[in-house]
């Protein structure tokens, strides 16, 4: 493709150690298809996103601040301005593994819906851990690889984003140890069993490993937990320990920069099925990642051309963050250890219910995707969970794919949409992940 230019818990049992070898490019043959840069939307946006603050001073936070917990690179990354940032050969060979990810015409949906509208899906199901969120955990280990990092730290909700730092961690020489939100590592083991095929450990949270999961515990011990809590738990191990960083799937500016190979590879490929572009493009939104992803490309390309592509953010009705949240400045976890971003949040507090699309369970939203729907660039809509299954099992009776539950959100909304179309017109519905390891979510539906 052509782009513009505490007690801490145990180490993993196997570490590893970044090594040159494990860096360098090896030369292989990478596709055109596969962009050579992340499109930064903060250079097209009227307004720039508020800052994030010091939880301490509430001043703007400066690259010293965030040190402790990244790379240099990934704190230039969250704060640059430039539109384009080269991808480095290496982050692109493995990309090439699976990337570009297809853009699939849905024909029997169409008929099944009786729309004369024309519905694509955004595939990224193809990846080796089933889902999109790789293209954010290749770059995040790279980049803590190349300054000598050798362990990683996380928090995973449906898990994901856990494997997915799991595997690059196995490909990039670190360790990496994850804490999973207790509902979800109690009803998906098969995610936790995904980790550790790849060298991860994984925790439930909260646990008894940190001060923060101790504090948590002792407060609600029957808590089913929450990703506000899991961050907690991660950022306090990995602030203590000084070969640890930090990393984490979804909200800050530089996992959205991450994600924009999905809608850069997608405007390509819909010019290559004979469309102009897209009418309106469906995405489940938890913690922004996934939409921003697809979204940012499409409406970068509105900010500059003109074009009026409709974006839906696409979230649960039981964590409705964009559509029932108060914009305001909040932390990003349970304990306050975080900086205080600008978003749509329900409050560090709140716990959602034990919905089983676990990857959307986040009382807050990615302060740029938050940053968009309060300029009025993109609308909302929060998805009742019968509705979501509903609308993914009618997807996989038609398409033959069964859809991640966080995917199911973007389905759903995008199915209803397609009822009320009378002439013909382009959607796009962002698949975000097939929901192999999800099916006992899917139970209660069949």
């Amino acid at each position: 493709m052509t782009t513009s230019p505490v007690s801490t818990p145990a180490a993993p049992s196997a570490p590893a150690t970044p090594t040159a070898r494990s860096l360098e490019p090896l030369g292989v043959e990478i596709p055109s298809t596969v962009p050579t840069h992340w499109y930064n939307l903060n250079a097209d946006l009227p307004e720039p996103v508020p800052p994030h603050l010091h939880p301490g001073t509430l001043e703007p936070l400066v690259p010293a601040d965030l040190a402790p917990l990244f790379p240099m690179a990934l704190i230039e990354q969250e704060v640059s301005t430039e539109r384009y940032i080269e991808i480095p050969q290496t982050i692109r060979e493995i990309y090439a593994m699976w990337r570009p990810a297809p853009l699939i015409r849905a024909h029997r949906l169409e008929r099944e819906l009786g729309t004369p509208a024309r519905i694509y899906y955004k595939y990224e199901g193809v990846s080796p851990v089933g889902s999109h969120k790789p293209n954010t955990a290749i770059a995040q280990a790279y980049y803590n690889a190349i300054e000598g990092t050798t362990r990683l730290t996380t928090e995973t909700g449906a898990g994901q984003w856990g494997a997915s730092l799991s595997m690059a961690a196995a490909l990039l020489g670190l360790t990496c140890e994850v804490w999973q939100v207790r509902a979800s590592y109690d009803s998906k083991p098969y995610r936790r069993f995904q980790m550790e095929a790849y060298g991860g450990v994984c925790h439930s949270s909260p646990s008894e490993l940190t001060a923060s999961g101790r504090a948590i515990l002792a407060s609600d011990p029957d808590t089913t937990g929450s990703l506000g809590m899991a961050i907690s738990e991660a950022v306090e191990v990995a602030a203590q320990d000084p070969q640890a960083h930090y990393s984490l799937g979804s909200v800050l500016n530089h996992v959205m920069l991450h994600q924009t190979v999905i809608g850069q590879e997608a405007l390509v490929q819909l010019e290559e099925a004979g469309e102009t572009g897209a009418d309106v493009v469906f995405g489940c939104a938890g913690g922004g990642s996934n939409l921003a992803g697809l979204t940012f490309p499409f409406l970068g390309r509105n900010l500059r051309e003109g074009t009026t592509t409709r974006l839906v953010a696409c979230e649960p009705a039981a964590c409705p963050s964009l559509t029932q949240g108060e914009y305001r400045y909040d932390h990003g976890d349970v304990a306050g250890l975080t900086p205080l971003l600008k978003m749509h949040t329900l409050g560090k507090d709140f716990v959602p219910p034990a919905i089983h699309a676990g990857g959307l369970r986040y009382h807050g939203m990615s302060p740029m995707v938050s940053h968009a729907v309060n300029l009025g660039l993109m609308d909302a809509v929060a998805i009742d969970q019968d509705e979501a299954f509903r609308a993914g099992l009618e997807f996989a009776r038609s398409e033959g794919i069964i859809p991640a539950p966080e995917s199911t959100h973007a389905v759903a909304a995008a199915i209803a949409y397609a009822r009320t179309v009378t002439e013909p017109e382009v959607v796009v519905i962002g698949l975000s992940g097939n929901g192999q390891l999800d099916l006992p979510a899917y139970a209660q539906y069949v």
